[in-house]
């Protein structure tokens, strides 16, 4: 019957096709606009390219410019106010709830795509189809569902129209900079967000990749799954992608001592995770201990030390740092380990300029000298970086 469609589809079979082609849009997006054009760390085969970009205009009517563009100007003007999307500027619910709309309302903005859309798509099939009927391919696709699913397929194709913009501009643009975890403290506020991995294929690891975010590999710790980087392994094996870069990797030599220039760069290129092992390994020792001697008006106090001490300087507000300044003035310790982070973090903000290494260098024997185990301690590890793969029984990888 003609309200059925061709393929008179059960309802089970109605949800499976609308969860495979949802999925392949979610694809289009994460490996073909977010890796590869936006980032570039992503080589994808001419005929993937071809496929995900018919698709994205098919599905969702967004153009490579305008999203590469979007996405590159969101990093290089992340919370600000020039932010496109930023839940600090323009609210977490506008960006949960209308992320498609602020989307749209960039995407006008000339200065945007002139600044940032470099190196995208310019051919034939851009400027006379894709660009020039904007609206064409997510009408074509409503007359498709319509024609193969019946009327059913009015609502397969609203949740197609829906998808990307929920779960894309709203969730990870929005939940991403708000709630979650966070394995390394960037100079943003992106987390991570568990467990939606089979839904935006990665994409939820937003705090991994504002760290890395040249690295086509989204997941870091060993429990996190990055489906988008499943994909990328199995069209390797087929010839049609290529990981261009993935987050450096420092290697750790038991029983190293030396500290030249060269492991002082493998400790610059691993900084992110050298302070997540600060974190882990000076100060919440040094936290649990102060917890067990301190008397119980301060325990409360002490007991947010972990977090806030931890966290990257810039995202503190007023009442957050009022709380850091109460806890130093009660433990002398804990001053000295926050004052050795804050150290460390002004290094970094040297970006690789010179004088890097000889401050590395200056910070290890300083923190060598240290009456704190924990911080004597941590000096040793930096010393046993190195950026080559040591023999496997003297190996280790950092932060494992």
């Amino acid at each position: 019957m003609w309200f059925t469609g061709l393929l008179h589809p059960s309802v089970w079979q109605l949800i499976a096709a609308t969860l495979a082609m949802t999925h392949l849009t979610t694809l289009s997006v994460t490996l073909y606009l977010h890796r590869h054009s936006a980032h570039r760390s992503l080589e994808l085969h001419a005929v993937l390219k071809h496929l995900f970009r018919f698709w994205l205009w098919l599905s969702t009517g967004m153009l490579t410019r305008e999203w590469t563009a979007i996405h590159r100007k969101h990093h290089a003007r992340c919370e600000t106010a020039d932010d496109p999307h930023s839940p600090r500027f323009k609210g977490l619910a506008v960006v949960l709830w209308q992320g498609a709309e602020l989307y749209r309302a960039e995407a006008k903005n000339p200065d945007t795509l002139r600044l940032y859309g470099k190196h995208c798509p310019d051919d034939w099939l851009e400027r006379h189809v894709y660009t020039r009927f904007p609206n064409g391919g997510v009408t074509l696709l409503a007359l498709l569902d319509l024609a193969l699913f019946g009327v059913l397929g009015l609502t397969v194709w609203a949740v197609q129209m829906m998808w990307i913009a929920f779960w894309a501009a709203g969730v990870v643009n929005g939940l991403g900079h708000a709630v979650g975890y966070r394995n390394f403290e960037c100079r943003d506020a992106a987390t991570n967000l568990v467990p939606w991995g089979l839904v935006v294929a990665g994409e939820e690891l937003h705090n991994n990749h504002h760290t890395y975010p040249n690295s086509a590999k989204l997941s870091v710790k060993p429990w996190e799954f990055d489906l988008g980087w499943a994909w990328i392994r199995l069209f390797s094996c087929l010839g049609l992608a290529r990981a261009v870069r993935v987050a450096p990797v420092a290697y750790r030599v038991q029983g190293k001592r030396s500290l030249d220039a060269e492991t002082a760069m493998a400790i610059f290129n691993d900084r992110f995770q050298v302070m997540a092992q600060y974190r882990k390994r000076v100060i919440a020792p040094l936290v649990a201990d102060e917890l067990a001697r301190a008397d119980a008006s301060l325990r409360r106090l002490i007991r947010r030390a972990p977090r806030l001490l931890g966290r990257e300087p810039s995202l503190l507000d007023e009442h957050q740092q009022a709380v850091i300044s109460a806890t130093l003035a009660v433990s002398q310790v804990l001053g000295v380990a926050y004052e050795q982070r804050l150290a460390l973090q002004r290094i970094w903000a040297r970006a690789g300029g010179p004088g890097v290494a000889e401050a590395i260098v200056q910070w290890v024997g300083e923190a060598e000298s240290s009456p704190l185990e924990a911080l004597r301690e941590f000096a040793g590890l930096l010393r046993t970086y190195s950026l080559r793969c040591p023999p496997a029984r003297a190996a280790g990888r950092v932060g494992t």
